[in-house]
């Protein structure tokens, strides 16, 4: 032993493990959520509890329970589980694992391997695991947060199961929380902790479907707070705001506030306020809203109230989903406040919206006629001799790229849907689409 090695002493107590890891769920009956997966009867279910594993990554959200469920698997598992980390581990360490488990195979030992963040491996180290996953001397689980089909290779992934695990409910958080609260033994049951069930779900709210992030800030809040003659410990607004450093909002995601808040935006940049639409946007994203949603609901705006007004407001707000996606919040909240202004400066037209409607409309209600035979495709002799694509004009060998065919059916012949305004390029468009016309009505066949 060393001189300069701690000494431990009698008070030496270990550290207390985090709520989020005391309260880890120990059963598949304990878990909260994926019940595509692991409800009674589910495939993955059966799979874990039969011990007939194969192969998997399991691919979602932080907090989601990925290494929840693989310490389930190794609670239940004949085999020996080994934990891997993607971030501490190269290839050296890899291959001694993998010599290990092959010899354990050999005594009728299986090895299951837990690699979390699995994308953080290079290809070579990818690589180093196909030949035992391919021999079965190891099963490997994997978990990731990011997309298997661009951070894991084929070869890998061809050989595994990949499985979604969604971000849990506001609901499904609040049942973790209110389990926490009420377990002695693992929780916070034994020191009377007492929360509002309104506060109780803006936290849960604002975790953002990440149980880890929810049982972190319940701890924090509790930590802060001293009991009262009653020995009760009760847990204000202001212990929760200063456990997540933000300021508490009303706010409920799968409320009415929730489409109110959205509709008081959508309306904003419609009304080409930015002001107010960097206001709604603000008191979302502080909220805890999910930026995500927030960038699907711009991209409708684009199409709906821009449309070809301005061709550059879909892909800008495309860019700024993609952007929230890559950097995340809060880094990602500027891309997205860029974008609501610039969708509130942008001409509008609903002449896309309109049109389509009318499209949806007449599927609905007219007859649903045939192709006309010019627009069929010939593929065949047979399709040919019954006249598949006779008339048909090809509008890049006339002199105007254009022909005086009809490309609508018999009974809609004469229906207009796109009808453009007058606003930013559209302007141009009514014009091209104007002109269009009047040439096909002088060229038209009598």
């Amino acid at each position: 032993m060393s001189l300069f090695e701690p000494q431990a002493t009698a008070s030496d107590t270990p550290a207390p493990r985090p709520l989020a890891d005391r309260m880890r769920p120990e059963s598949l009956d304990e878990f909260v959520g994926q019940r595509h997966l692991l409800g009674p009867g589910r495939p993955l279910r059966q799979q874990i509890e039969r011990d007939e594993l194969h192969s998997m990554i399991l691919w979602g959200p932080p907090g989601s329970g990925k290494t929840t469920l693989a310490t389930i698997i190794a609670r239940k598992t004949r085999s020996d589980f080994l934990r891997f980390s993607a971030v501490l581990s190269g290839i050296k360490e890899i291959k001694e694992v993998m010599a290990n488990a092959e010899k354990a195979r050999q005594f009728g030992r299986r090895t299951i391997l837990f690699v979390d963040e699995i994308h953080r491996f290079n290809k070579a180290q990818q690589d180093a695991f196909l030949p035992y996953v391919e021999r079965g001397d190891i099963i490997l689980i994997g978990a990731t947060t990011e997309n298997p089909s661009f951070e894991v290779n084929s070869a890998l992934l061809s050989r595994t199961k990949v499985y979604m695990l969604s971000a849990l409910s506001t609901d499904e958080i609040i049942t973790l929380l209110e389990r926490a609260l009420r377990d002695a033994a693992r929780g916070l049951g034994h020191q009377g902790v007492q929360v509002a069930p309104e506060l109780l779900r803006q936290i849960a709210v604002f975790s953002n479907g990440d149980a880890r992030a929810a049982y972190n800030t319940l701890e924090a809040a509790a930590a802060a707070t001293e009991a009262d003659g009653q020995g009760h410990r009760v847990i204000t607004d202001q212990m929760v705001e200063d456990a997540i450093q933000r300021k508490m909002l009303l706010y409920d995601k799968a409320g009415e506030e929730h489409y109110n808040l959205i509709s008081a935006l959508h309306k904003s940049v419609r009304n080409s306020d930015p002001d107010a639409a960097l206001y709604w946007l603000g008191r979302m994203l502080e909220a805890g809203e999910d930026p995500l949603y927030i960038a699907r609901r711009l991209i409708r705006m684009a199409s709906e109230d821009i449309g070809l007004a301005d061709p550059q407001a879909l892909p800008l707000a495309v860019a700024a989903m993609q952007a929230v996606h890559f950097v995340g919040l809060p880094e990602g909240d500027l891309a997205l406040a860029e974008t609501a202004v610039y969708l509130s400066l942008a001409p509008k037209s609903n002449a896309l919206y309109l049109g389509y409607g009318d499209v949806k409309e007449d599927v609905q209600k007219t007859l649903a006629e045939p192709v006309p035979l010019h627009l069929r495709n010939p593929v065949t002799a047979l399709m040919k001799a019954f006249d598949y694509g006779k008339g048909y004009e090809y509008a890049h060998q006339a002199p105007e790229k254009l022909t005086p065919m009809v490309c609508l059916p018999e009974n809609l012949k004469e229906r207009r849907y796109y009808r453009p305004t007058e606003e930013g390029f559209e302007k141009r468009l009514r014009e091209k689409v104007q002109a269009i016309e009047a040439w096909r009505k002088a060229h038209s066949q009598k």
